[in-house]
C-alpha cells in the first residue's frame, strides 16, 4: 500500500496531543495501513460504505468520517465531550501486547501477563481490566490446535517429549493422561497421595484429579484425570482404568477429606491404611506433643 499523501498527512498532524490521547490506541489489524502505526493512538477501521471512521475511546467523544483515500472530510468533526484520559493509553497498549504474545508464543499465560505489567506506569493501573479478565483476553487469543475429530485431545499432545504415549483413557467423562514409565514407578511405590483442583481444569471438566507417589523422600505426580465431576462413581471409574493396567498394592494412601474420594477408596482398596488431610490439622493443633 502507498505511503500517506500530504492531505492525510496533515490531519493526523492536526490532531492534538490530547486528540491522540484520546483515541482508541491499537495495533492495525492485517491489511490496514502500516504507516499508521506510527500513530499508535489511531485506530482506522472501514464500514459497509467503505468509509474511514477514526473513533474516539469513549462512546461519546468525537469522531469525523472521511473517504477510503482520507483525502478529504464526508462530515466534519463532532465535538470531544469528556475530558482527555491519558491514563488509558498504557493500559490499552498493555491489552494489545498480552494478545500479541499470546497468538505468537507458547509462553505461560501467568508469564506473558506479569512480563507485559512490569514497566507499566503505577498511575495506569486503575485502567487495566482485572487479572482474570487479562487471563481470559489471553486463553482467546491462543491458536486453536489441530486435533483428530475423533478424539478430544490434539495430536500433538498426545505423546510425551520422550514419545511415550501419555493418553491412557479417553472419552466423552474422563480422560486419564500418564505414560508406562509412570505407571512402573507407580507400582514399585508403597505410599500414594491423591487430590482434586477445580480451577485449572478446562471448561468442559469438573476437576483435574492427580496421583502421586512418594518415591525416595520426593512426592511425585504419576497420573492426571480429567473428571466431569465428585461423585464416587468419576473416582470408581478412574481408579478402574488405572488399576487394570497392572498389580497395585499400596500400603497407604493420603487424599483429600471428599466423600466421593474417601467412599471409593474404601471400596477399592479396602486393605489399605487410608488417612485424609485433615490429619495434618489435628497433628499442627497439638505442635507441643509433636515438637513442631
Amino acid at each position: 500500500m502507498a505511503s500517506l499523501t500530504t492531505k492525510q498527512q496533515q490531519f493526523l498532524n492536526s490532531l492534538t496531543t490530547e486528540e491522540i490521547n484520546d483515541f482508541k490506541t491499537a495495533l492495525l489489524p492485517p491489511g490496514r495501513h502500516p504507516d499508521l502505526l506510527n500513530h499508535r493512538h489511531v485506530d482506522l477501521s472501514l464500514d459497509l460504505d467503505q468509509l474511514a471512521t477514526m473513533k474516539s475511546i469513549r462512546s461519546l467523544g468525537a469522531r469525523c468520517h472521511t473517504n477510503l483515500t482520507m483525502d478529504s472530510f464526508l462530515s466534519e468533526p463532532t465535538t470531544h465531550t469528556h475530558a482527555p484520559d491519558p491514563e488509558r493509553i498504557p493500559a490499552i497498549e498493555v491489552k494489545n501486547q498480552v494478545k500479541i504474545k499470546a497468538a505468537t508464543s507458547n509462553e505461560a499465560s501467568s508469564s506473558i501477563l506479569h512480563s507485559s505489567l512490569r514497566f507499566m506506569p503505577l498511575s495506569a493501573v486503575g485502567s487495566l481490566p482485572s487479572s482474570d479478565s487479562l487471563m481470559r483476553t489471553i486463553r482467546r487469543q491462543r491458536p486453536k490446535l489441530c486435533s483428530d475429530p475423533n478424539t478430544r485431545v490434539p495430536n500433538n499432545l498426545r505423546k510425551t517429549d520422550r514419545g511415550e504415549e501419555f493418553i491412557l483413557y479417553e472419552d466423552n467423562e474422563m480422560i486419564i493422561f500418564t505414560t508406562k514409565t509412570n505407571l512402573s514407578l507407580l507400582k514399585n511405590c508403597k505410599h500414594w497421595f491423591m487430590g482434586g483442583t477445580f480451577k485449572v481444569c478446562p471448561d468442559e471438566f469438573y476437576q483435574l484429579f492427580t496421583l502421586h507417589a512418594l518415591l525416595k523422600s520426593v512426592i511425585i505426580p504419576l497420573v492426571y484425570g480429567l473428571l466431569i465431576g465428585k461423585n464416587a462413581t468419576d473416582y470408581t471409574k478412574f481408579f478402574e482404568k488405572v488399576l487394570e493396567q497392572d498389580d497395585f498394592e499400596p500400603a497407604s494412601i493420603l487424599s483429600d477429606f471428599e466423600s466421593g474420594t474417601i467412599k471409593t477408596i474404601k471400596e477399592v482398596f479396602p486393605n489399605i491404611i487410608h488417612r485424609g488431610k485433615l490429619i495434618f490439622k489435628h497433628i499442627f493443633s497439638k505442635n507441643d506433643e509433636y515438637v513442631l
